[in-house]
């Protein structure tokens, strides 16, 4: 079965926009969505680290893997800085 990869409709994972950006990455798990594609994102700030991670976790409770593409330097920055780039899935 080939993954399923979209782009979230999403330019900021922010404090401001969490709730809203978790709803949606949970919903585009619940369609069978495997790859998450960041591209579109220009705006980050921790919140983005535990965004990906609450994501992860999701799909990790429906047997599923999910891999990150286009991801944004600075969520990577973070993640490293947290110590916690090891759990993100990066395809």
């Amino acid at each position: 079965m080939a993954a399923s990869s979209s782009m979230l409709s999403l330019e900021a994972l922010t404090f401001d926009n969490a709730q809203a950006a978790l709803k949606q990455g949970c919903a585009a798990l619940a369609a069978g969505e495997t790859v998450f594609d960041l591209g579109g994102v220009k705006a980050v700030d921790s919140s983005a680290v535990a965004l990906m991670l609450a994501w992860e976790r999701r799909a990790q409770t429906e047997g599923r893997s999910l891999k990150f593409i286009n991801v944004p330097a600075g969520v990577d920055a973070l993640a490293r800085l947290y110590g916690v780039d090891g759990l993100i899935g990066r395809a």
